[in-house]
């Protein structure tokens, strides 16, 4: 059996057994591993709030060789959601960085930009403030796993689409030009083609500065979940809940 110390953030908790939880966890230096915490249904003494989705934790437990589920002994809180108000929108936003979290990542592969993307993205998800993050998250998401097509030119013809509308499907790889859309497909705006530049060059925290309605880069926020949702072969739920 060997003893490890990691830091983790707890994406997903199941009932296991009669007192048990059954903790999905992406740890820095492991990646996405499964362990039991027992008896956490019944006392709360090792784990307290430490089992709240998204919670940032230094998690101790016990790797056994051969077998899947760890044995998971204590938590030490870093960072709790629950430090700042929660209402409806940004439980949702939280609930979707788990959730695409828990959907994107194999077992026990790290991806130690992954993690650190994650933790920026959860710390700027504020009350009235989760628009911005949550379309940062998805964007760099589908980046860090190869996913981003390139947004400047049809991915039929190859013309050149920079400094004019994209269009995208959710049946297709790549934006197009308007001769080449397939039926169906939605528009990115110029302007959102540009923020979407942005992103990818400009800390969370500083995009976190400015004012960030739900209707700006709307249509960023959709391709980046659509992208996501053809990539995973089906549809984020929490994505759905959040623009509810």
């Amino acid at each position: 059996m060997t003893q490890r110390q990691d830091e983790a953030i707890v994406l997903r908790t199941w009932p296991f057994e009669e007192a048990d939880l059954l903790v999905s966890l992406l740890t820095r230096q492991q990646g996405r591993i499964k362990g039991v915490a027992r008896h956490a249904m019944r006392s709360r003494r090792r784990f307290g709030g430490a089992l709240e989705p998204m919670t940032y934790v230094r998690a101790s437990y016990a790797e056994k060789p051969k077998q899947e589920l760890m044995r998971l002994d204590a938590f030490e809180i870093l960072w709790s959601p629950l430090t700042d108000p929660v209402d409806y929108e940004r439980t949702a936003a939280l609930e979707l960085v788990a959730e695409i979290l828990e959907e994107v990542l194999p077992d026990q592969a790290p991806e130690d930009a992954v993690f650190r993307l994650a933790l920026a993205v959860i710390a700027e998800m504020k009350i009235g403030r989760v628009w911005m993050p949550v379309t940062y998250f998805t964007l760099w998401v589908s980046r860090l796993m190869g996913w981003m097509p390139a947004l400047g030119h049809c991915a039929a013809c190859g013309l050149d689409l920079r400094g004019g509308t994209v269009w995208w499907s959710t049946a297709a790889d790549g934006v197009m030009c308007s001769e080449d859309k397939r039926s169906g497909s939605a528009a990115l705006s110029v302007a959102s083609v540009a923020e979407a530049q942005r992103f990818f060059r400009t800390p969370v925290e500083e995009l976190a500065k400015e004012e960030w309605p739900r209707n700006r880069a709307a249509d960023l926020r959709s391709f980046a979940v659509g992208l996501l949702e053809r990539h995973l072969e089906r549809r984020i739920r929490s994505a759905r809940a959040l623009e509810r």
